[in-house]
């Protein structure tokens, strides 16, 4: 019994305890409520002053697609239906901040697929691609004309391609002024001793006229003279031209035959004005002729004509092939891949050409500030040397070691936009439309603005033959939509096609070649668009070619055609793409059904 009351006793001894720790915290809590509450009432605030919890602004919500959409609480984008993040903006410290600078969050970062690269020296190296036709070696063509006037007698040519060799009859001619001549210089021989220029006048006379001196020899020798003359090949060869028939009468100078040896060959290659910085004498270029599939030839350039076609803006570039079995013909079709590496320049700046904005002749970049952290970036204008495959050479803007964005750069520039610093759309600075406000996009008249060439002047059935382009092109586009590939791929032929009619001649100066840079694009991309089986190739290149596209169409217009130019920054793994519509709604080319809406109308071009 004593046992159990001293256990009773010790647990009351512990009960008291807690009690008594309860009642001195629970005094302690309120009585610092109380403080709080006093200082709520007037009194002096410690430890949080001035600071009013009612004031406090709310947390904005936002898209990391679309910074443009804001609310006051989370949800989902009205655009593309992702979940709002919370909207973090940057406290800057520090006198170093440039005012220009865009900041993104980690996670906004992350989930705009921004990715960088540092600038380095590199040799530039590109693959040119030409197409050209296989010619005679001109060095290698006889041309045939009558030293004399005559008659044809005898003709041993009988059609155009007939070989020959060298010292072969073609024809025989019999000449009366010939024949005459020949009586002067026999008369002349009784004068050889007494009257010797006469004698030398006479037989130089028969030497103008292509004979030889043992023919001269030869017919003192008979006393008589010779009623006919073989006119003979210089060469072996092929006949090419036969301009003559048995019985007619030609002139002294008429054109006789035109014999051409094609042991040897050249293949002329057209080079635009941009691939001839990459060509030089020397290169190597490996090439297949259409008519000849399954056989790869190889040759060296050996000639760069140093003058530019006026109408086509291409210059000729050459390369020479040995024909011992005569399987190349004059005018087949050949294709060439030069792989160029310019040696003087094998140590140039390079940037890849995904990090490069386009904005007519302007070219953008986003340089990453360092030691910041948060991602910042600053919006730079670059002047670009030739281009080099994957790359750009960089004449002037860049250093080498600097940071710039290659992936996610869209995603930044609209970030600069809506905060109004500089932007490719926006150079200088300054609030401007986002393009996607709900009844507010930006419109824009095509031939006008800084995107533009200057002082262009642009036929209006240039324009017109542009517009059918671009009705084709929505066809295609509408494959996209559809995300049918070979619809796609015979709807970019169809596009190629149209193209072709597109006549360059009637653009001038600095329009025509503009047009001539852009033509060479579009053209390459239509070709891989045809060849390419997988729609997710087709949608890649098609991406490529709406950026071209939008200068032609901005730079030369269409005839009274509204043009929606649409963007989805979620197409390409989240890289961003655009397109071209003749609607307002959208209907999403690189993704169809799986986000048939996913997108937002950027620029309206309305064209006079």
């Amino acid at each position: 019994m004593k046992n159990i009351f001293q256990n009773i006793k010790d647990n009351l001894k512990l009960v008291i305890g807690v009690l008594v720790i309860g009642f001195f915290l629970g005094w302690l809590f309120f009585h610092q409520g109380s403080s709080h509450s006093s200082s709520s009432n007037g009194q002096e605030l410690t430890g949080h002053e001035g600071h009013d919890h009612e004031s406090e602004d709310p947390t904005t919500w936002t898209c990391s697609m679309h910074p443009q959409i804001k609310q006051d609480k989370p949800g989902q984008c009205p655009i593309c239906a992702m979940d709002l993040i919370p909207l973090t903006t940057m406290q800057s410290s520090g006198d170093d901040i440039d005012p220009s600078e865009i900041v993104l969050s980690e996670a906004a970062s992350k989930l705009a697929g921004i990715q960088t690269i540092v600038v380095s020296k590199g040799t530039p190296q590109k693959s040119v691609y030409l197409q050209g036709k296989v010619q005679a070696d001109e060095r290698n063509i006889a041309e045939l004309t009558s030293r004399y006037g005559g008659r044809i007698e005898k003709l041993f040519v009988n059609y155009t391609g007939q070989l020959v060799k060298k010292g072969d009859k073609l024809a025989t001619i019999y000449s009366p002024d010939l024949v005459s001549a020949q009586k002067e210089l026999l008369e002349a021989i009784s004068f050889k001793e007494s009257r010797p220029s006469f004698y030398s006048a006479a037989r130089s006379k028969l030497k103008l006229w292509n004979l030889s001196d043992n023919q001269i020899n030869k017919i003192e020798e008979d006393g008589e003279p010779k009623l006919y003359f073989d006119v003979l090949s210089p060469i072996s060869g092929t006949v090419m031209m036969r301009h003559v028939s048995l019985g007619d009468y030609v002139k002294e100078g008429s054109a006789l035959f035109q014999v051409t040896d094609l042991s040897r060959v050249w293949v002329m290659f057209d080079a635009y004005e941009s691939d001839i910085p990459w060509i030089r004498k020397g290169d190597h270029v490996e090439m297949i002729l259409q008519s000849l599939p399954g056989t790869t030839y190889e040759g060296k350039v050996t000639f760069i004509d140093p003058f530019i076609n006026p109408s086509t803006r291409v210059a000729k570039v050459r390369i020479e092939l040995p024909n011992r079995d005569q399987n190349l013909k004059p005018e087949m079709f050949a294709n060439g891949v030069l792989q160029s590496k310019i040696a003087e320049s094998s140590d140039q700046l390079l940037i890849p050409k995904s990090s490069i904005l386009w904005t007519g002749k302007r070219a953008v970049v986003y340089v990453k500030v360092p030691e910041r952290e948060s991602p910042s970036f600053l919006h730079r204008e670059i002047t670009l040397g030739p281009e080099a495959g994957d790359f750009y050479i960089v004449s002037d803007g860049l250093v080498e070691g600097e940071t710039v964005a290659v992936n996610g750069i869209f995603k930044i520039d609209a970030a600069a936009q809506l905060e109004g610093k500089p932007s490719m759309m926006n150079p200088g600075g300054g609030k401007i439309s986002t393009g996607h406000n709900h009844g507010g996009e930006e419109v824009i008249e095509a031939n006008s603005g800084e995107l533009l060439l200057s002082d262009i002047t642009v036929a209006k059935e240039f324009k017109d033959q542009l517009t059918m382009v671009y009705i084709s092109y929505l066809e295609m586009k509408d494959a996209f939509v559809d995300s049918d590939a070979k619809k796609a791929s015979d709807e970019s032929y169809k596009v190629s096609k149209v193209l072709e009619v597109v006549d360059m001649s009637l653009l001038e100066g600095e329009s025509h070649m503009e047009w001539m840079r852009q033509l060479e694009s579009l053209k390459d991309a239509l070709t891989s668009i045809q060849e390419a089986s997988d729609i997710a190739k087709q949608r890649e290149i098609f991406s490529t070619l709406n950026e071209t596209f939008y200068k032609s169409l901005k730079a030369f217009g269409l005839s009274s055609i509204t043009s929606y130019y649409q963007y989805c920054p979620m197409a390409l793994d989240n890289t961003g793409a655009y397109w071209f519509s003749d609607s307002e709604e959208i209907f999403n080319p690189y993704f169809g059904d799986e986000m048939l809406k996913c997108g937002e109308v950027k620029e309206i071009i309305k064209h006079k």
